[in-house]
């Protein structure tokens, strides 16, 4: 019971920082998303050790285990576009096949990085 509180209570984090970014964008007419710029958030407070770790692990552990969720609607909406996906398939799957490895591409050169940079601060 007390894990459900602790991840509730992060995600409810995650959304009211998404919430209070978008409120911010809104107003200064940032052409950024307010979910970007509440991850940018996260990310620097975490970074200057300004929010602890252990404040969002276990909401943003429970968060990337069920994303795959967050998918299925778009997925099947998709299903409404048949003449768009008939005329312009090819060249969708090809733009989403490209993303995929640039992504893929840009995470192994991020995550050698570290790697090399623990494997040096150890050594």
């Amino acid at each position: 019971m007390r894990s459900i509180i602790r991840i509730s209570s992060q995600v409810l984090l995650f959304i009211v920082l998404a919430w209070l970014m978008s409120l911010l964008v809104a107003w200064l007419h940032i052409p950024i998303p307010g979910s970007i710029l509440g991850m940018l958030l996260v990310f620097t407070l975490l970074q200057l050790r300004i929010l602890p770790r252990r404040y969002v692990e276990d909401g943003a552990g429970w968060l990337i285990a069920t994303m795959l969720l967050f998918f299925i609607p778009p997925a099947v909406g998709i299903i409404s576009y048949r003449q768009l996906l008939a005329s312009s398939g090819v060249q969708i799957a090809l733009v989403i096949a490209l993303g995929t490895v640039v992504v893929m591409v840009c995470s192994g050169l991020v995550a050698q990085r570290i790697a090399a940079r623990k494997e040096r601060s150890t050594s």
